[in-house]
């Protein structure tokens, strides 16, 4: 399983570096990388992860889309702040999201972790969406992701995979810095 995720790893990364660039071209190499840790997750029984990869795969096609086509008259989409209504549909669904998940997961199945690793996988759907929308408010999710994904996986014994969520709390700090910086440069 070290070689997988090593590849894993490696996509991952790029594709995120790709995302903080606003490249278009993160979409396909993360859909690959997401493939690879259906696999992963499945192997070390966090369930909620691998069903959140099969949730990645359809927003990331749905995000490849909207960067190319979601903005005004079909154009490329821009960087923009969410909506308080947006605020409030994310807090919705990872608070009923989390719960409903962990429940089933605890009571349905052998998972480890699974209110953690729920609130984990609802929060980084939100981040998901936020993203595929060029919502800038999706750096901080991912933040929060991050670290406690960080810990999650040490505690699982993914080392690699701990190291590439470290590595992706980097990326989301930059990747909010960069993507404000072209906010603040885009017409009204």
């Amino acid at each position: 399983m070290e070689i997988a995720e090593i590849i894993a790893v490696i996509l991952g990364l790029i594709s995120v570096y790709l995302v903080t660039r606003q490249q278009v071209w993160c979409y396909p190499l993360g859909i690959i990388s997401v493939f690879v840790y259906i696999f992963i997750f499945y192997e070390v029984k966090l369930y909620a992860d691998m069903g959140l990869q099969v949730f990645f795969i359809i927003l990331q096609a749905y995000g490849w889309y909207e960067w190319l086509y979601g903005g005004k008259e079909h154009s490329a989409l821009s960087v923009s702040w969410g909506t308080n209504r947006v605020y409030m549909m994310i807090v919705l669904f990872v608070v009923i999201g989390t719960a409903t998940l962990g429940y089933t997961l605890h009571e349905l199945t052998d998972a480890s972790l699974p209110y953690v690793d729920s609130f984990l996988a609802v929060l980084s759907m939100a981040a998901q969406w936020l993203m595929a929308k060029k919502y800038i408010e999706n750096w901080i999710l991912w933040i929060i992701v991050n670290i406690g994904s960080i810990a999650m996986y040490g505690y699982k014994g993914l080392y690699f995979t701990m190291f590439l969520f470290a590595v992706y709390f980097g990326l989301a700090i930059l990747g909010y810095k960069e993507w404000k910086k072209s906010l603040i440069v885009q017409p009204t």
